[in-house]
């Protein structure tokens, strides 16, 4: 059953990204617009990947990054909407980023070795599994 006033299925809740939009919505007075900071799309776009919209969350983790990009952490999350919506080479291309400006990023070797491994490019994947792997204290048994 659908509520005609809100749109919403009756007991599906109110989406993540509603409630984060609608934090700031009297900050302004009454009537007046409010643009959102980059922290506000930060937070909205964390919960829009826990709520899996990766796409949605790519959208706006894309201005995030152009407006900072020297943050790592919203860089990687972007890499991250990225793989699992897909959009692999995108992914790629953030991941890329990220091991140039911070070679000892362990988690971006790991991420960039399974999104190479997802586009069927095993041999360039296999040196950044096992530099993450031993970045993590995971190495391989003697046989």
């Amino acid at each position: 059953m659908t509520d005609n006033f809100t749109g919403y299925t009756a007991g599906d809740g109110v989406a993540p990204d509603r409630w984060a939009s609608a934090l700031h919505l009297f900050d302004n007075g009454a009537g007046a617009p409010h643009e959102e900071t980059t922290t506000e799309r930060w937070e909205r776009a964390q919960l829009l990947f826990e709520a899996k919209d990766y796409i949605g969350a790519a959208r706006l983790l894309a201005l995030v990054v152009e407006e900072a990009p020297e943050q790592t952490g919203p860089r990687l999350l972007l890499a991250r909407a990225y793989y699992h919506s897909a959009q692999l080479r995108r992914a790629e291309e953030q991941l890329r980023a990220i091991i140039e400006r911070d070679p000892v990023e362990h988690y971006a070797h790991l991420m960039l070795g399974r999104t190479l491994q997802r586009q069927g490019r095993q041999d360039e994947a296999e040196p950044l599994l096992r530099m993450a792997a031993a970045w993590s204290g995971e190495f391989p048994e003697d046989d």
